[in-house]
């Protein structure tokens, strides 16, 4: 069975988007993964297909109407869980990534203007979920990214299952620095233990770099590794 993802957005055309491409792109023809994108605007009821209205209380900005949304979704087929994109929500890390690959599907609610009204995050139980601490225009950029981090992980979708196990964040680490041909390159040598063959050698010299790296420039990611949280 094929992981099947829903998009629930303002604008549907963004999507597939880079997601037709390369290998998502690949795995989206070979039916290992399907994508629809579904116009918000379509469950408006009025003549100019309101989806949005002043925020109660004041402030700037528009809020998506809650009726409207709801509607949307409960007209969205989907299997799996409902999220929604918003700065506010738990980080997007890669347990969860691999969390929702290993599900059947998952809706994503693309939020626009200054949010959603609250009410719908509660009845429809949506699951609140960030890629980052910064803003952006909307959610669909958003849900771009995590659809592409959760489609290659996919079974049969990155040629060899083994480059995804020593990636960032795979075991709560960061990923070791690569080379490749030529050996010499602008008087930088590839480390020699690179070339040895000696692959439990080569298989050490990862593992340190990794925590190295990981020390050096996450030393939030360092602490939850050595604690034992990752």
């Amino acid at each position: 069975m094929s992981f099947r993802a829903t998009v629930l957005t303002l604008f549907p055309e963004m999507f597939p988007g880079p997601l037709g491409q390369s290998l998502a792109g690949r795995a989206l023809e070979q039916g290992i993964w399907s994508l629809e994108a579904r116009d918000i605007r379509a469950s408006a009821t009025d003549r100019h297909r309101t989806v949005d209205d002043h925020p109660a209380g004041g402030g700037a900005g528009m809020v998506l109407k809650p009726d409207v949304l709801a509607a949307a979704i409960d007209a969205a087929p989907h299997e799996g869980p409902r999220l929604l994109m918003s700065p506010r929500g738990e980080p997007l890390t890669q347990a969860l990534v691999r969390e929702l690959a290993a599900g059947p599907g998952c809706l994503i609610v693309c939020g626009r203007f200054e949010g959603v009204d609250e009410r719908v995050i509660g009845k429809r139980s949506l699951r609140e979920v960030s890629i980052g601490d910064y803003v952006l225009s909307g959610g669909e950029p958003a849900a771009l990214v995590l659809l592409d981090a959760v489609v290659r992980l996919l079974p049969g979708v990155m040629g060899k299952q083994a480059s995804g196990e020593e990636e960032s964040f795979e075991g709560g680490l960061l990923e070791h620095p690569h080379y490749t041909k030529p050996n010499s390159w602008e008087g930088a040598e590839i480390p020699g233990i690179l070339l040895s063959g000696d692959h439990k050698a080569i298989a050490r010299w990862k593992q340190e770099q990794r925590e190295a790296l990981t020390r050096l420039r996450r030393p939030d990611l360092w602490r939850a590794h050595e604690s034992g949280k990752i």
